[in-house]
């Protein structure tokens, strides 16, 4: 039938799903086991939260049921194409993905700590900056020692680095 002889009523919504963290075309989807674990446990969260649905309007359930089903495509996706990076692996003098990095920035006394993390668990509040941030790609490769510097528009950023730590 064509949706020319459909009630306006019953015109199905289109769920608007925001778009995931962004991760560039051909970048693969690094993680560490914590964050494939928050995927996988987010992935558990929505399909309950899909089987439990408490909606008595038969059109608000389906509307809410294909929300959730959008997400979890979405989800699903990054899961797929996630790739676990073993710390264990990771060359212990160097910063490399999922390195805990102790900095002295510029002039600053106080210390400041990052995790190189995927972008799905990068969470500055926790320390936690995505591998593809700008203050990561500097830091990669770097030792004990060693600075790394950020051009910004007024200025630039001097970052030493006084410790790798993989946990």
């Amino acid at each position: 039938m064509s949706r020319g002889f459909v009630k306006e009523g019953d015109q199905e919504e289109i769920p608007i799903v925001p778009p995931r963290a962004d991760l560039p075309n051909g970048v693969t989807n690094l993680v560490t086991q914590i964050g494939m674990d928050e995927l996988l446990a987010e992935k558990r969260m929505l399909i309950d939260e899909r089987d439990n649905l408490d909606v008595a309007h038969e059109n608000e359930r389906r509307i809410a049921f294909n929300h959730i089903n959008a997400k979890l495509q979405l989800l699903n996706n990054r899961i797929l194409g996630a790739k676990i990076v073993n710390l264990k692996d990771q060359p212990k003098n160097q910063i490399r993905f999922g390195a805990l990095v102790t900095l002295k920035i510029g002039a600053a006394k106080k210390l400041q700590k990052y995790q190189i993390v995927g972008v799905d668990e990068a969470d500055i509040s926790k320390g936690k900056i995505s591998f593809i941030s700008p203050i990561a790609k500097i830091l990669i490769s770097k030792k004990v020692g060693d600075k790394a510097i950020l051009k910004l528009a007024k200025e630039d950023r001097v970052f030493e680095i006084m410790d790798i730590v993989y946990q």
